[in-house]
């Protein structure tokens, strides 16, 4: 089941995601402006219930419906085929479909988003990027979770995890910019032979085309990212999100000023970074010191 899944969804289908049904949903939202969901729904012989998961993204919504919506709350004509493009968008499949039911809503829309961006820019103080994970260091990781007494949804988040990688592959490929610090290199997550497997992985995709990859060493001290590790997906076409992990789940942030910060933090932590070269022989002495 595990190759299959591989080979039919390992590839993410780029621009066809989830990401389109917010957009979508947004939309609708302020066309409909200060009519009332109930009686739009009403007036189109739809429940409540439908109306709103149409709005929040729940589900999606067919050309025919979308065309009654459309009429019914006045929507400019000049929008509309760019409505009805984001309507077939949202509908297709992506490749993270077979994983939907056992996945957090928010995980969801990380992934949307990491299907789509151009350039991540990730900084890590725990562990290493799960992009670059391997699959034994991704499930000591994931069976440190809060859920890890459920084996059927660690071998699922494992196997998610490993296609997730491939989004570093292909012509549409975003670019991975990555600030590991060198706490990363000595955490034993999963044993020793785990980690030095993991460091030899790590130290192979220093190498790797679109990747950039730089340690922040113990002797850099202290930073502007004390706080916690963080992702900012940037975007060809649309604004940068940032996004921030915590105990209970992540935070999505998506306005101007708060990016502006992530990135300012970011840019601190690549400029007190070892370069590429350099940071590829601190993982090398890394994995000799386990040997």
């Amino acid at each position: 089941m595990q190759l299959a899944l591989s080979r039919r969804y390992g590839r993410p289908v780029p621009r066809l995601t989830s990401t389109a049904r917010r957009e979508l949903g947004a939309e609708l939202r302020r066309l409909r402006g200060e009519r009332k969901g109930a009686a739009v729904a009403r007036a189109l012989g739809w429940s409540e219930s439908k109306l709103s998961r149409i709005e929040t993204a729940r589900t999606g919504i067919r050309d025919a419906d979308l065309e009654r919506l459309l009429a019914q709350i006045e929507a400019p004509v000049a929008d509309r085929r760019r409505l009805s493009e984001l309507a077939r968008r949202g509908r297709a499949r992506v490749w993270w479909t077979p994983y939907r039911s056992s996945l957090p809503e928010a995980y969801d829309e990380f992934l949307a988003l990491e299907a789509e961006a151009r350039m991540l820019c990730e900084w890590e103080a725990q562990v290493v990027p799960g992009l670059l994970q391997t699959d034994e260091y991704a499930r000591a990781v994931i069976e440190a979770g809060a859920d890890r007494a459920d084996p059927g949804v660690v071998e699922t988040r494992v196997r998610l995890r490993m296609n997730r990688q491939t989004v570093l592959s292909g012509a549409d490929a975003p670019r991975l910019c990555a600030v590991l610090d060198e706490a990363v290199l000595r955490r034993e997550v999963g044993g020793k032979a785990v980690l030095r497997r993991q460091l030899h992985r790590l130290f192979d995709s220093c190498g790797r085309p679109g990747i950039e990859l730089r340690m922040l060493p113990f002797s850099a001290g202290v930073h502007s990212a004390l706080a916690g590790s963080f992702l900012i997906f940037e975007f060809r076409d649309r604004p940068a999100v940032a996004h921030s992990e915590g105990l209970t789940g992540g935070v999505f942030r998506t306005r101007e000023s708060e990016v502006v910060f992530y990135r300012k933090a970011f840019a601190d932590l690549r400029s007190r970074s070892l370069s590429p070269d350099l940071s590829r022989e601190l993982i090398a002495r890394a994995g000799e010191a386990l040997d």
